[in-house]
């Protein structure tokens, strides 16, 4: 949870989409996939992400990386960090992952929508 906590400096998160890079370690793949499963239901129920579910996808590759996107709604991204249920879930997870590749065992960067040609 400190790499999530002092990694993630952002302000105004109304409406910003977040892509979740998750490094698991191989051991642990249905133990977090357990996690995964009731992590956007877990922000929706308590209102901090948007009604659009998350998109899950599965790295094609030996070692499993998991990708998920949702969008916050405004507050969301601040009320989870310190909500215990979000917190429940965010915990045990960190011990699942690992770093690899020179790359940290999950991030989290936030995007805007834009759109093109209109």
């Amino acid at each position: 949870m400190n790499y999530l906590g002092s990694s993630l400096i952002i302000s105004l998160m109304a409406n910003q989409t977040v892509v979740c890079t998750y490094r698991v370690r191989a051991d642990a793949e249905p133990d977090f996939l357990e996690l995964l499963d009731r992590h956007w239901r877990t922000l929706h129920e308590l209102g901090f992400v948007t009604d659009e579910p998350s998109l899950v996808l599965r790295e094609l590759a030996d070692q499993p990386t998991y990708v998920e996107i949702f969008t916050w709604v405004e507050g969301g991204f601040e009320q989870a960090h310190e909500h215990p249920a979000v917190l429940a879930i965010w915990e045990p997870m960190e011990p699942l992952l690992e770093d690899r590749d020179g790359l940290p065992k999950w991030d989290f960067p936030h995007y805007e929508r834009i759109a093109l040609g209109t």
